[in-house]
């Protein structure tokens, strides 16, 4: 029997990892899951961060927990995929969301620094979705895997903001995303990535600031940031049988920034 839109996409029964879910974008998609009804676990490295986001999600009549773990590091990447497992009995959708960026001019970047960067946005990524493929999607025969890059990772900078190594492994993220897809559909698992435009986080506030908000959001087609709702609905698309025939894709959620800029 078909099913109606809105059966396509809830999440009832199903499981979710988020990393760096304790703010931001992350804890955005964890409401967007939860609120869907799936149950969430969300992951960071500050204890007392997550025992917020946890709270919030509780306090929305969400089903969460938290696991602290830094995923620059392997032996803790791997540990929380196996914690994760243990507490959910398997892992349904894994959001890759964890990042860090460092600003400096090319030629003065450090070598520590983007080692920094690329162990957090595209290494770690690699090793936590190996571990909960191998443990959980593989052997279930289904998975959603939603990695988030970034606008900068499809075109260049303007020369204030001076983030290479950011850039480039949000490239990665989008080579790395197509590629897996591409090798893991044969078990049902479904790989896609989101592209995120300026959205108000701890991260990018420094960043928004020193450019301008009004600045920024005038070269938008839709002359605003994005907000705590914006990338809700295509979480849910990428994470519930709505997407199931979608993979290996990429979707820009910028107000059309990357449209006039591209």
């Amino acid at each position: 029997m078909t099913r109606t839109a809105r059966q396509l996409f809830d999440l009832s029964g199903k499981t979710a990892l988020v990393t760096g879910g304790s703010r931001g974008l992350g804890l955005q998609m964890a409401h967007a899951l939860g609120e869907a009804g799936a149950r969430v676990i969300v992951s960071a490295r500050k204890a007392g961060d997550l025992e917020e986001a946890v709270a919030e999600l509780r306090a929305a009549g969400i089903d969460a927990q938290a696991i602290a773990a830094d995923c620059s590091r392997e032996d803790e990447t791997r540990g929380l995929a196996d914690a994760a497992i243990e507490r959910l009995g398997c892992v349904d959708i894994l959001v890759n969301n964890a990042g860090a960026s460092w600003g400096a001019a090319a030629e003065e970047h450090p070598v520590e620094a983007w080692d920094k960067v690329m162990n957090l946005n595209i290494r770690g990524y690699f090793i936590l979705a190996q571990q909960i493929a191998r443990h959980s999607m593989i052997p279930r025969r289904s998975g959603r895997i939603i990695n988030i890059a970034s606008v900068a990772a499809l075109n260049g900078n303007v020369p204030e903001m001076r983030t290479l190594a950011y850039n480039t492994s949000k490239t990665a993220v989008l080579g790395f995303t197509q590629t897996l897809a591409a090798e893991w559909g044969r078990h049902n698992i479904t790989v896609n990535a989101i592209c995120p435009g300026f959205f108000m986080t701890k991260l990018t506030a420094g960043l928004i600031h020193s450019l301008g908000a009004e600045r920024i959001a005038a070269k938008s087609p839709l002359g605003r940031l994005g907000d705590d709702e914006d990338l809700k609905g295509i979480t849910l698309l990428y994470a519930s049988d709505a997407g199931k025939h979608v993979t290996g894709q990429w979707l820009a959620v910028d107000g059309g920034v990357s449209v006039v800029n591209g």
